[in-house]
């Protein structure tokens, strides 16, 4: 089978595996789709080489179908219709005895830590499994990991129908959480620099600015009747994002941070203590927010169609990854098993 697989000093080498039976307790899986994510440009980039062990075959937004069950596994069979939630926890440490298993101590991100979905058959936990709805599209069903993580950042703000919620940062996250937020029944206003991706976002109802040519403090004032937003979502990793987030927020607002920084930032902390403000953390899912992720994909509420740019071979998966470092695209997915 072919794999794509990370090797280190900014490459890929598309290489021939041979695939294994997978052991107790897990599940093989036919990859179907495999979506490209900013994480997966980090690892390319090289920033997360403390961490990877090369060669890596990475990814980790997919979906597919159930190839083979191991020995002790009940409730799967050949055929079923499949997503991972990829995290593996030792439920040991002290997150996981707090019922935090999500952000382990000693986790196991599946397509970080350990081999992930850029290959045509993948051995995962059978525990790590989420089903899918019979009549889903599978190029669709990739897009549910990502789904989960916006699902997760909302769920995390409380934040409430009625509710003005802006958005720093209009990549494919970004919106997820816009169209997480309005399913919610709040009112979203998204910040983003691109004006490619402002009209995209424009083109899924969503009123957008540009910091540049607009005061974004004055726009969110006179949009909120000088109150300023509810919940501050902080997802483009830009320094100068996160010292202005704290002026677009509420008396008592939550700003939540999702993007990864990959260094220690500036935050107005005198504003924050002027307005008791709230700081929240925001990181990966829990399995409620996978199964919601489910739902909303399947019952159409995410624009999957207009998210997904495109979906190159398996052999073509370096220049999807020069397409989305350029922003050339919203979301790419990888067809790993051959589907188009």
């Amino acid at each position: 089978m072919l794999t794509a697989a990370y090797v280190g000093d900014h490459t890929i080498d598309i290489r021939e595996a041979d695939a294994t039976p997978p052991a107790p307790g897990q599940v093989q899986v036919r990859v179907a789709y495999t979506g490209l994510c900013g994480t997966d440009l980090h690892i390319l980039h090289g920033s997360m080489d403390a961490r990877v062990a090369t060669p890596l075959v990475f990814g980790h937004e997919m979906s597919g179908t159930i190839a083979a069950v191991g020995e002790g596994v009940d409730g799967w069979s050949a055929g079923d219709g499949v997503t991972v939630m990829p995290l593996a926890w030792d439920g040991t440490c002290p997150a996981c005895r707090a019922g935090n298993e999500h952000i382990c101590q000693n986790l196991d991100f599946i397509g970080i830590d350990s081999p992930g979905s850029l290959q045509g058959l993948w051995n995962v936990p059978a525990e790590t499994l989420v089903r899918l709805p019979e009549g889903i599209a599978l190029d669709h069903a990739a897009l549910v990991e990502p789904v989960a993580v916006a699902v997760h950042d909302v769920r995390r703000s409380e934040l409430a129908p009625g509710d003005k919620a802006v958005v720093i940062g209009g990549g494919p996250i970004g919106v997820l959480i816009a169209c997480v937020a309005r399913h919610t029944g709040a009112e979203v206003l998204v910040i983003e620099l691109d004006e490619k991706r402002r009209a995209q976002i424009e083109e899924l109802g969503f009123a957008t600015l540009d910091p540049r040519e607009r005061d974004q403090v004055a726009v969110v004032e006179e949009w909120t009747d000088g109150a300023g937003a509810d919940v501050v979502f902080e997802v483009s990793g830009a320094a100068a994002a996160v010292r202005g987030a704290t002026g677009l927020a509420k008396v008592r607002g939550t700003i939540v941070v999702v993007a990864i920084h990959p260094t220690p930032r500036e935050v107005d902390l005198q504003r924050m203590f002027w307005r008791e403000l709230r700081l929240l953390g925001a990181r990966v899912y829990q399995r409620p927010d996978f199964e919601t992720a489910v739902e909303l994909v399947a019952g159409g509420v995410i624009p999957t169609d207009l998210l997904i740019t495109r979906i190159v071979p398996l052999s073509a998966t370096a220049e999807a990854f020069a397409d989305l470092e350029a922003g050339r695209a919203m979301k790419i997915l990888v067809d790993v098993g051959g589907q188009a």
